[in-house]
């Protein structure tokens, strides 16, 4: 699956020429470091993402969920409408793109509609959990998890569907258990995912250090994601250094963006409530808001393709002269009418290079003699 193509191309080097999403993702997570990657709910939060350096892009269903439907994290959104979101998120950017694949919208046939819907539509990995539907915030209480056997084989199905369509979409395999039931489950779990092929794993509200160093000797070679859920979540807020040195390669901030941009909104809405407008300096300038959306690059593209436009000449100083001159000769009209005030008789005179033609000359049932001329 060859990358998709951004509207614009953006000046970092995210994805390599020729190189799909999966293949930039697998190249990253294969260098040193715990690599970042925030969570966006849409394409104009992708771009920031990318304009601000990071590697990774993460389209979290905590924060999709709260974007476009204004609702919680409980298993209320469907898999259209976070594939629809997920398309114009890679379309926008050219890093590579994890998409949050929930459990899988059903049963092991769904998960391999999902993941060939998400690798369809650009991501360059997905992340699949062993929640029970409704699914929720993993940091969230009242937790519940399919069965082993059938998370197992909800893995498994994510895998053949990457075989069937000749991808190589990075399979993050999350256990929500350890909430659930209990940390011995979670990492047992996490095993058995890694021997049913998934490439990254992850347990969510992983609540101590030492819990998270047990998460990282699990499958020493599997890469491990962290989620740093700001704000008052139930797993150890780290630095990318600590994190990397305890084991982990992927780190998600699922609540940043979201977080900021709904009380940067709430603020200027107070503002202009109370004054007309935001406060001063809270809000980037007319130019800057164009530069980042890409108005200059989308001028300059244009022009490439501007053809040379003919001028065409104005009949807004073209008259249609009407005569109307009696039997006996004598005139009863003569008027000049400007042919732009009559829209179909100016269409009907496309150039000035009829000036002085009789467009009618005729006489009536009485013997007057009625003309029609350009001037």
């Amino acid at each position: 699956m060859a990358a998709r193509s951004p509207y614009f191309v953006p000046e970092s080097e995210g994805i390599r020429a020729g190189e799909s999403p999966a293949a930039a993702l697998r190249r990253i997570l294969a260098s040193p470091g715990a690599h970042q990657a925030p969570c966006c709910f849409d394409a104009l939060g992708a771009r920031l993402v990318q304009r601000a350096g990071f590697p990774i892009c993460f389209m979290g269903g905590f924060c999709v969920s709260a974007a476009r439907l204004g609702l919680p994290d409980a298993g209320l959104i469907s898999y259209g409408e976070m594939v629809d979101q997920g398309r114009l998120i890679t379309e926008a950017v050219s890093l590579p793109v994890i998409g949050d694949g929930d459990n899988g919208y059903g049963n092991a046939m769904n998960i391999k509609r999902t993941v060939k819907g998400y690798i369809n539509a650009g991501f360059a990995g997905i992340m699949l959990e062993d929640q029970v539907a409704p699914k929720a915030c993993g940091h969230t209480e009242g937790r519940k998890v399919i069965s082993r056997e059938d998370a197992i084989m909800h893995i498994k199905a994510a895998v053949d569907a990457r075989k069937e369509s000749g991808s190589d979409i990075v399979i993050i395999a999350r256990s929500d258990s350890r909430q659930a039931i209990s940390i011995d489950e979670a990492l047992w779990r996490v095993q058995a995912f890694a021997d049913a092929g998934a490439d990254v794993l992850f347990i969510d509200a992983l609540a101590s250090i030492e819990e998270m160093k047990a998460f990282c000797a699990v499958s020493p070679k599997v890469p491990k994601m962290a989620n740093m859920l700001e704000g008052g979540g139930k797993t150890p807020i780290l630095s990318p250094a600590e994190l990397q040195e305890i084991g982990f390669s992927l780190v998600v901030y699922p609540l940043s963006l979201i977080g900021v941009s709904m009380l940067a909104m709430e603020d200027a809405l107070i503002a202009i409530k109370s004054t007309g407008a935001p406060r001063p300096g809270s809000l980037p300038s007319f130019q800057e808001i164009k530069d980042t959306l890409g108005f200059n690059r989308y001028y300059k593209e244009e022009k490439q393709y501007a053809t040379v436009q003919q001028a065409q000449p104005s009949s807004t100083n073209i008259v249609l002269r009407l005569k109307i001159t009696e039997k006996s000769g004598t005139q009863k009209i003569n008027e000049g009418i400007p042919a732009g005030i009559l829209e179909k008789i100016s269409k009907a005179i496309p150039d000035q290079s009829q000036k002085g033609k009789l467009l009618l000359d005729r006489e009536d049932a009485t013997g007057d003699r009625i003309q029609v001329s350009i001037e």
